[in-house]
């Protein structure tokens, strides 16, 4: 099994996001789980330019860092996604790599994933935005959420004491989540109207989305 810890703080050691990531992961590596932590800023990255070549072909005509981490991504069994909030939403890093995966959310190429979702921030509360962003976009996905952590800098210590064992408890979850493939019955309703709604998406655009067509049609559209 193997848990893909993705930090989009630019703050390297220093920073409080990498450190929650760090304790799901740990949870995660308790449990028996092959765990990776990526440091999101130290890659290089270009932004998507909309060109929509990965929805004709299947990739991006970029050639950078992306390329390397898009594969661990899909063939990981659990994420952990951690951005801090910067002005109400996630990094421009973590935004980026979002961004680049339009084709994975097309084909709902993340269908079968769990992931943590974890943000920090320094106003009280205003990590819940960041969280309820990445609870989104990973559903969008099609990955299931096994929970959540969030702290704010003014809490003080001990609350983020307290989310980091609480983010260790999320990553021993995640790994029994995904052994007993856990299904969320709400968020699985989430998945339905997703994946109908893609596909009709794909049909409309049958001609100038090849790939993503083809892709469905092996499915049979299911």
């Amino acid at each position: 099994m193997k848990i893909l810890g993705i930090n989009a703080s630019p703050r390297g050691s220093k920073s409080q996001t990498r450190k929650l990531v760090q304790a799901v992961l740990d949870g995660a590596s308790s449990k028996g789980a092959v765990v990776e932590l990526v440091d999101l800023c130290r890659l290089k990255m270009g932004y998507c330019n909309a060109c929509g070549i990965c929805y004709e072909t299947g990739k991006c005509v970029k050639k950078d860092d992306l390329q390397t981490l898009y594969k661990k991504i899909l063939s990981a069994d659990g994420l952990v996604m951690g951005s801090p909030n910067y002005f109400r939403s996630v990094t421009a890093q973590m935004k980026t790599m979002i961004d680049r995966m339009a084709d994975a959310v097309h084909c709902q190429l993340l269908t079968g994933k769990y992931t943590v979702n974890i943000a920090t921030s320094g106003g009280a509360g205003q990590y819940n935005q960041v969280i309820d962003y990445l609870d989104e976009i990973m559903l969008n996905f099609g990955s299931f959420i096994t929970g959540s952590a969030g702290v704010s800098a003014r809490q003080g210590i001990k609350a983020l004491a307290n989310t980091g064992t609480k983010a260790f408890r999320l990553g021993e979850t995640l790994v029994d989540n995904i052994r007993e493939k856990k299904n969320y019955v709400k968020q699985s309703k989430i998945f339905m109207d997703n994946r109908k709604y893609f596909q009709d998406l794909v049909k409309l655009n049958k001609c100038e989305w090849p790939h993503e067509y083809e892709y469905w049609d092996k499915l049979n559209w299911k």
